[in-house]
């Protein structure tokens, strides 16, 4: 009977955890407030396929999920934002930013050159089985998503099989991250004060977001509801519908363009999906966020995490530990820098923490972070993601690079 293939069952079992999850979180179990519920909402789904209760590799839920739920999510926290608040973030958002960025690209190739003092054989090999070519996809991973990790595989010709277990290394590394600043979202204000954070520009998109809400918050209608589904997956299936034209015509008419993603549906249908909810947040449809575009967003968010839960695999820590001491050098270096630069400028946890997952996370989880300092906020995390698209090849093309020069 074990594991459950059957992705309808495997479909009503992260749905009835997510339930769970945030049922105990809002009746205030005594575990949520040392543990955000988000954590759980990732790690539950990996322990039951640890455990192999369920059978993530094979489930297309993580499929369906990131291309039907991910672009609809994306237009759904973007339809109400407010581009004049976001602007008067000023400069500190972008230079954390653009730091997590250096961070990566430099981090990977001092990673491979410490290691390679400790042990050669965990950074070497020759060919496609060279690890600075897995360790690429990794790069594009943290320096933008899905489609700029596909890019670097293609472009560094990555064998398949080195290619699964630098997965395991991306999924782990990046999100115990994630976990960490997750659990200081909840200190943040402690944390600000200590340091002397200006948090006025925050505050000030804050109170705007929450003023348009109790402006035009109302009780929502079946109709309410219908039409924030109608414009979530209407856009969708229209990015779909222009990504499959643009896509394919590019990889005919320009196949070098490939090496910038340019090739990749996946990456049209999230540029085009947010770009629309952007234009969208220009219209009278920015008022349905009253109605609760963006809870439905976020359902469709949680959604996506407990799909990317129920492919990880606990145990795989244990398999390939070489890999995993790169990559805890390389994300410590990121975090670190970050750390470091946020101080100097007095920067808000807030900035430090979406400019980081803004690269490390890419569009599935920089709103998240974001929507833990206040759920006003998430738009901030879906702009800064689509950023970390649009440098996330070049990024990390460089770094991969500069890898191959130090590797042994």
């Amino acid at each position: 009977m074990l594991p459950l293939t059957n992705d309808a069952v495997v479909l009503g079992l992260l749905a009835s955890i997510l339930g769970l999850i945030f049922y105990a979180d809002h009746k205030k179990v005594r575990l949520f407030k040392y543990l955000p519920a988000i954590l759980f909402c990732y790690f539950i789904p990996a322990i039951f396929n640890t455990l192999g209760i369920i059978d993530g590799e094979n489930s297309q839920l993580y499929f369906v999920a990131s291309r039907y739920l991910l672009p609809a999510c994306l237009v759904l926290l973007t339809i109400s934002v407010d581009l004049g608040a976001i602007s008067k973030l000023g400069s500190k958002a972008l230079a954390l930013f653009f730091t997590g960025t250096i961070g990566i690209v430099l981090g990977g190739p001092l990673a491979i050159i410490i290691v390679s003092f400790i042990d050669p054989e965990i950074v070497g090999g020759q060919g496609p089985d060279a690890v600075w070519r897995g360790l690429t996809t990794i790069a594009g991973s943290w320096i933008g998503g899905g489609a700029n990790q596909t890019a670097m595989k293609e472009i560094f010709e990555v064998d398949g099989k080195l290619f699964s277990s630098v997965i395991t290394v991306d999924v782990f590394c990046g999100y115990s991250w994630m976990a960490i600043l997750l659990y200081f979202a909840g200190k943040a204000e402690s944390i600000d004060e200590r340091m002397g954070a200006d948090t006025s520009s925050i505050n000030y998109l804050r109170e705007r977001v929450e003023a348009f809400q109790k402006e035009h918050n109302r009780i929502p209608s079946l109709t309410d509801f219908m039409l924030i589904i109608a414009v979530g997956f209407g856009i969708t299936g229209l990015s779909h519908l222009f990504a499959d034209l643009i896509a394919p015509w590019i990889e005919t008419n320009a196949p070098h363009l490939a090496k910038f993603s340019l090739t990749s549906q996946f990456f049209w249908t999230i540029v085009i999906a947010t770009t629309i909810g952007v234009l969208l947040s220009f219209t009278r449809l920015k008022t349905l966020e009253g109605a609760g575009a963006s809870k439905i967003g976020s359902a469709y968010l949680y959604i996506l995490i407990a799909t990317i839960g129920m492919q990880m695999d606990i145990t795989a820590i244990a398999e390939r530990p070489g890999l995993f001491l790169v990559g805890a050098i390389w994300i410590s270096f990121h975090a670190i820098l970050l750390i470091i630069v946020a101080r100097l400028l007095k920067a808000p946890l807030f900035f430090m923490a979406v400019g980081s997952q803004a690269n490390v996370g890419g569009a599935a989880s920089a709103p998240v972070v974001a929507s833990a300092f206040h759920p006003a906020l998430a738009s901030v995390g879906v702009l800064l993601a689509v950023l970390g698209y649009a440098v996330g090849t070049y990024a990390a093309w460089l770094c991969g690079i500069l890898m191959q020069g130090v590797a042994p």
